[in-house]
């Protein structure tokens, strides 16, 4: 385990203030829609927007959702994922694949089948599975799926601790000790690396995630920040870091750069006024760009 490594807020970090040019790196997600706009497929292209990069999208399921809560959830036909996943591979030089929520087996299976036959540089897989409820958002065979045929074409998986419990068939970490215990079931997943994010550990002082390499390991801490205004971070962050990879930043750095990212997010999230819930995070806390 390397030293722990401490991102520390600051409201002078900038991370995207000029224009887009056409250099700029384009960076798809995959993911389901959020009607309420703090999380899923609109919280990934405000990240990657914000980060720098160009975002284009592929929708896997419509949800009725807001700052209180999922209503419905419709998934889109997989023909029509199919044609999505066509549609900008096909056309846009795609750099790297953020990969969020897939609502069941044969989801998973189209998107993996283009990730094969496209073969994106770099790939982030968000496993969306656990409902802050703590209901499980995937059935059995679909998290079996998800093992075998997508986690291990990634460069990184970003669990938080009920994921990374669903994933490896353990208990659900209460302690930074746990996370440390969990890791070689994590590594047993054949992904490249893993980010066991511990936001969930809220006594904690800091927010500790654990970054899990082949042949080390790192705990990453910020500040942990007092707000109820944190839908959507899961998806944020594993966006900017997906932006931060097709940036030409290496997987350390991609992760340590999106950590600051979100942690920024989340201490500037009490600026808006989002709903009755839990609101968003603060996508563009670094102001914008001047187009008078």
């Amino acid at each position: 385990m390397t030293q722990l490594t401490n991102t520390q807020a600051s409201s002078n970090t900038q991370f995207s203030s000029e224009a887009v040019t056409p250099n700029t790196p384009i960076v798809l997600t995959i993911a389901g829609s959020d009607s309420g706009g703090g999380a899923g497929i609109q919280a990934d292209i405000k990240a990657m927007s914000a980060t720098g990069s160009f975002a284009c999208s592929v929708i896997t399921a419509i949800t009725s959702q807001n700052t209180q809560g999922v209503s419905a959830i419709f998934p889109i036909p997989l023909d029509h994922v199919a044609s999505q996943l066509d549609a900008v591979f096909t056309d846009l030089n795609i750099v790297a694949v953020k990969v969020g929520m897939l609502a069941d087996s044969e989801i998973i299976k189209v998107v993996a089948e283009k990730i094969r036959q496209y073969q994106p540089q770099h790939l982030v897989i968000d496993p969306v599975m656990v409902a802050t409820s703590g209901d499980l958002l995937l059935e059995d065979s679909a998290i079996s799926t998800l093992k075998r045929e997508l986690i291990p074409l990634a460069d990184i998986i970003t669990p938080n601790l009920p994921e990374g419990a669903a994933l490896t068939g353990k208990s659900v970490p209460e302690s930074e000790t746990e996370m440390q215990d969990m890791i070689d079931d994590l590594r047993a997943l054949d992904a490249k690396a893993v980010l066991l994010k511990g936001g969930h550990l809220e006594k904690d002082e800091n927010s500790n995630d654990l970054l899990i390499l082949p042949q080390s390991s790192a705990l990453i801490s910020a500040k942990r920040f007092p707000t109820k205004n944190t839908h959507g971070t899961g998806c944020t962050l594993s966006s900017a870091i997906a932006s931060f990879l097709a940036q030409g930043n290496t997987l350390e750095q991609a992760v340590h750069l999106g950590k600051q990212y979100i942690t920024h997010a989340i201490a500037h999230a009490d600026e808006l006024q989002v709903g009755q819930g839990h609101g968003p995070v603060n996508h563009f806390y670094a102001g914008h760009a001047d187009v008078s």
